[in-house]
């Protein structure tokens, strides 16, 4: 019981916080569900085939999740931004292309 409580009180203040707002889960269920993509994206990624590889897929993994964080279709904006850029978008002001510039 010593055990117990001691393991509460030092984790008093995200219990407290935990009590006081009824945003806040008890787990980290949905954080965890929310990132496995990633998770599984960093894994794929050793297998790119060469550092350079593994650099290049982890930019796309990159812009792919935050599109989905941003609520953006990825594939929409990949063929969006890939049409900009071979229709002259210039390269030096691609970052007006990237997903969160796009979020209303």
């Amino acid at each position: 019981m010593a055990e117990a409580i001691r393991y509460a009180t030092t984790r008093w203040d995200g219990l407290v916080r935990f009590i006081d707002d009824g945003r806040i889960e008890l787990d980290t269920n949905t954080v965890e569900r929310s990132i496995r993509s990633l998770a599984l994206n960093r894994k794929n990624a050793l297998f790119a085939g060469s550092d350079e590889g593994g650099d290049s897929w982890a930019v796309i993994a990159t812009l792919i999740e935050n599109c989905k964080l941003a609520g953006i279709n990825p594939h929409d904006w990949l063929n969006q931004t890939l049409t900009a850029l071979a229709n002259g978008h210039p390269a030096n002001r691609v970052q007006e292309l990237m997903p969160w510039i796009h979020v209303a």
